[in-house]
């Protein structure tokens, strides 16, 4: 065989190979269908459906790798976009936890529109996010919340550590939030609505987690991380964290 030949043959192999990584990473990405599902389930609100275009529920289930039958606790539950969204994923042999610190009347009027069984709704301070005697969760997500979070008078270690225990062992924690610039630690936290990503992650390797995977897709690379993120004409930087329970 001429060496020319040789060097066809090895360009083939070579895009040989890369196609099958390409279509393995393509297939590992792949949405699952029951997702769209359950972002198209006619109980979800017009307002939630207007919020899709930011909030990116099929990035976010599938960045979770939410399962039916899962049990899983929202923190900082707040109306119940998120809250709901993942009792349609977990379906009806899952449960969802809704923690709130206060009594929610948004998160009461979804629920009494359209009542779903899987979904409890947890009045509960942050430092005890969930009770003992509850079965240990698979999941707990904090969206876009953690920023406030942080200009309460609590203590973030307990509820961090309550969070932890929370979980079985190979649970999963998944946290969105704005991203302030790199340094800002939590000194935007309050005037930016912000919060540096690696003191995010700082906080929660402290007490046990271990940082398992980053998701780009809230990212946002013309957002200068210096305007107000609720006051922003375009969707802000966003960071998302998935942690796991060792």
């Amino acid at each position: 065989m001429t060496n020319s030949r040789v060097a066809d043959w090895a360009r083939l192999v070579t895009m040989a190979l890369v196609c099958c990584c390409v279509f393995a990473s393509k297939s590992e990405a792949a949405p699952d269908a029951a997702y769209q599902t359950a972002i198209d389930s006619p109980i979800r609100t017009e307002k939630d459906r207007t919020m899709d275009a930011s909030r990116r529920p099929i990035d976010f289930l599938t960045f979770t790798q939410v399962k039916p039958g899962m049990t899983v606790l929202d923190v900082a539950a707040g109306a119940g976009y998120t809250s709901q969204l993942l009792a349609l994923a977990v379906g009806p042999q899952g449960k969802l936890f809704a923690q709130i610190s206060k009594p929610s009347a948004a998160l009461d009027a979804r629920l009494s529109v359209h009542p779903q069984s899987n979904i409890k709704v947890l009045i509960q301070s942050f430092e005890e996010v969930y009770p003992s005697d509850l079965p240990k969760a698979d999941m707990v997500t904090l969206v876009l919340s953690y920023h406030d979070i942080v200009n309460l008078p609590i203590d973030r270690t307990k509820m961090n550590l309550a969070i932890f225990n929370a979980l079985k062992i190979g649970g999963h924690l998944v946290i969105l939030d704005h991203a302030a610039t790199e340094g800002a630690g939590l000194t935007v936290t309050a005037s930016l609505h912000r919060i540096d990503e690696q003191t995010v992650i700082q906080e929660l390797t402290k007490v046990g987690f271990k940082l398992e995977a980053k998701s780009i897709a809230w990212r946002n690379a013309a957002d200068t991380r210096e305007v107000q993120s609720t006051k922003m004409e375009t969707t802000s930087d966003r960071f998302a964290l998935r942690f796991v329970k060792p």
